[in-house]
């Protein structure tokens, strides 16, 4: 039975209670005077269940607390915490019953000094995606080979350093232009919308890059404002977005055309390699000059038959005359031919003619020839056959079991079965046997067996 003794019971010495009371009582008062709150610490012995809860030690210079955080919360973060982050934990303390350990029920984790601008950052992420501005079909496409490249950052910045080298290096005759604007610190993102605002009016370039270096979340703040996200999204200009570091996200990478995991990245994207165009150029180069040449060959080809074309007079009146001579030719041959197709025909016409009345003495001595071969042919193949019967039949009255039996042999059966009985392991005593003559059969029964030694059954 379980007892749950009041505060003033605990205090009497004499009471005796059960340990599972005591550690009840305490979990009780516990969750009655304690109610939900924020705990700042380092998280230690962190373990992720397989049942989706974690556990983990929440301490700090002075002291550490066990903490579990089920998975039903689990759920609900963005992100996974590590031995040694810093964090920020709204819990509820409660004491483990079956260990009497006093440890926090998690229900909302959220990084240190991050938890009001993350929360914003969360926010405003869920409206303007409400609102469809990170919707791909938005997304405007960048050139393939820009001319000239705007870059919105701070002059200071090393992100500039870095995208200017690279776009040196891979496309040295493209040319940029770098539109100024703090990337940290209030006010930062009003200028950078004048930035990209005097990019649009100017309209001297045809895609911006939009970057700075890594740091932490107040550092990349200023590139989560609203204002900025809706001047990008407006944009005519093609953005891409290279701000901090790759695991770093801004609201500003979501609204952008692409986003570039640093700013170097972002200025590989926007620029092909320089060695890459000459080779593309040098190949359009031999495709055109070998469309040339076959346009230039066909058009030769034409010159060439239409000067085949322009001959003089005598030589056209000597090509008439020898056509002549050729139609003549052709004259003669055709009536020649037409003769000789002509005989050709009564001779066919005289063949038929005698085909149609044959000599039937001939034709009759022909076949009464054939019929007597054919009758002395048959009456010989006939005898042969005869022959060749009376022979296998001689072959099969020599082989036959039953001249065997003529003989004084004798052929013994299982009754059971009608299988021949070969070997004196097939004989057992006692049991009865067919026993087949040359006149006929019997039945007798077996009284003893006596296998001759020496010899094996085939």
């Amino acid at each position: 039975m379980e007892i749950t003794p009041d505060r003033s019971a605990l205090n009497n010495s004499e009471v005796i209670v059960p340990v599972s009371a005591l550690t009840r009582s305490i979990a009780l008062m516990l969750e009655r005077n304690f109610s939900l709150a924020w705990i700042v610490g380092e998280i230690s012995n962190f373990t992720q269940a397989t049942s989706g809860h974690w556990y983990f030690l929440l301490k700090d210079a002075s002291a550490q607390i066990r903490c579990v955080m089920f998975r039903s919360r689990t759920q609900n973060l963005e992100f996974v915490p590590r031995n040694g982050d810093r964090i920020e934990v709204r819990a509820l303390a409660t004491l483990y019953e079956p260990r009497g350990e006093l440890q926090l029920n998690v229900e909302h984790m959220r990084r240190t000094g991050q938890g009001q601008l993350y929360e914003a950052f969360l926010q405003l992420k869920a409206k303007l995606a409400g609102e469809g501005l990170f919707d791909a079909d938005k997304k405007r496409l960048l050139p393939a080979h820009p001319r000239a490249i705007g870059v919105i950052t701070s002059l200071q910045a090393a992100a500039l350093r870095d995208v200017l080298s690279t776009l040196a290096r891979r496309a040295p005759h493209v040319h940029v232009i770098v539109y100024p604007a703090p990337v940290q610190g209030v006010g930062a993102a009003a200028q950078l919308v004048a930035a990209l605002e005097s990019a649009q009016r100017r309209a001297e370039v045809e895609v911006l890059i939009l970057c700075r270096g890594g740091g932490s979340l107040e550092d990349l703040w200023e590139f989560n404002h609203e204002s900025l996200a809706r001047a990008m999204a407006a944009s005519t200009i093609p953005i891409i977005s290279g701000v901090g570091h790759e695991t770093d996200f801004t609201i500003a990478d979501f609204v952008a055309d692409m986003r570039a995991p640093t700013p170097t990245g972002a200025a590989e994207l926007v620029s092909t390699q320089r060695e890459v165009l000459l080779r593309e150029l040098m190949q359009r180069y031999a495709q055109l000059s070998r469309a040339f040449n076959r346009l230039l060959e066909r058009r030769m080809q034409t010159l060439d038959g239409l000067a085949r074309c322009l001959v003089s007079p005598a030589e056209r009146f000597v090509q008439q005359r020898s056509h002549l001579r050729q139609l003549t030719l052709r004259l003669s041959a055709a009536a020649t031919q037409s003769l000789r197709a002509g005989q050709a025909r009564f001779a066919l016409l005289d063949l038929r003619r005698r085909r149609s009345h044959p000599d039937l003495v001939r034709t009759r001595a022909t076949l009464k020839f054939w019929a007597e071969r054919l009758a002395a042919g048959l009456a010989k193949k006939h005898q042969q056959r005869c022959a060749k019967l009376n022979e296998l039949a001689a072959r099969i009255t020599l082989l036959s079991p039953q001249r065997t039996l003529e003989r004084g042999y004798a052929a013994l059966l299982n009754p059971r079965n009608g299988r021949a009985l070969r070997a004196p392991n097939d004989l057992i005593a006692g049991e009865r046997v067919v026993v087949h003559l040359a006149q006929g059969s019997a039945e007798i029964g077996i009284r003893d067996v006596q296998p001759t030694l020496g010899l094996t059954s085939s």
